[in-house]
């Protein structure tokens, strides 16, 4: 009997260390592989070869300077998507009139509410890029009793409370944001915290996980 358990036990041990290097060989895998191969979500790898939007894609953000980071590799199964979500991040970096320090608080604060610890770890370096301080990184949760933001900014974060709340934004918020700025732009702010705040959710909805490896998108400048 005693013999029998000695086996059983053996049998045991070699069937846990051979699952745990099992799993120990696909992390290394994972790692190792070239980063559009990985997995970095709750869903699985991207097919290979790639889609040809995909491909295009990142080769697009290599030749701008950026990585491909783990939210398109994600969302790369649905590549008309992607490139469209793309678009926009892009005109939002890009192509808008509103300031983009601005825009930059705009995404901070919206990825704040919404929870987003990937896009807080992605936007945390556009931020000091746009010249704002740890100490306004870390008041800006409770940016209503800081005195480190202006009135411009106080004005367009009320907004942002707002619109991330449920989205009715009462008169005297939206007056407020009318002092500062014009429809152009106040149309330019409410896209991006809508899409921001998509964003957001759609990170934590699909697990993304956060680089940690220093990879960044397309950074732009801030003026």
């Amino acid at each position: 009997m005693k013999t029998s358990n000695v086996i059983a036990a053996g049998f045991f041990g070699l069937a846990l260390a051979g699952a745990a290097n099992a799993q120990d060989q696909k992390q290394e895998q994972n790692v190792t592989a070239p980063v559009e191969q990985q997995k970095v979500s709750r869903l699985p790898p991207l097919p290979q070869p790639l889609d040809p939007i995909m491909q295009e894609m990142f080769d697009k953000r290599r030749a701008q300077g950026g990585a491909i980071i783990n939210l398109q590799i994600a969302t790369g199964h649905a590549p008309k998507f992607t490139r469209a979500a793309s678009a926009m991040a892009f005109t939002i970096r890009f192509d808008a009139k509103t300031p983009r320090r601005l825009l930059e608080l705009i995404i901070m604060r919206t990825a704040q509410i919404a929870g987003s610890d990937y896009e807080i770890n992605q936007h945390t370096p556009f931020m000091k890029m746009c010249g704002y301080s740890d100490a306004q990184l870390a008041a800006l949760p409770s940016w209503r009793t800081s005195t480190l933001f202006d009135d411009k900014q106080r004005a367009m974060l009320g907004y942002v409370e707002e619109m991330t709340h449920g989205g009715d934004v009462d008169d005297a918020t939206f007056a407020a944001l009318e002092k500062f700025f014009t429809p152009e732009e106040i149309v330019e702010i409410t896209y991006t915290i809508g899409s921001y705040y998509a964003n957001g959710l759609l990170t934590k909805a699909l697990r993304i996980q956060i680089e940690t490896d220093g990879r960044l998108t397309v950074p732009g400048k801030c003026t």
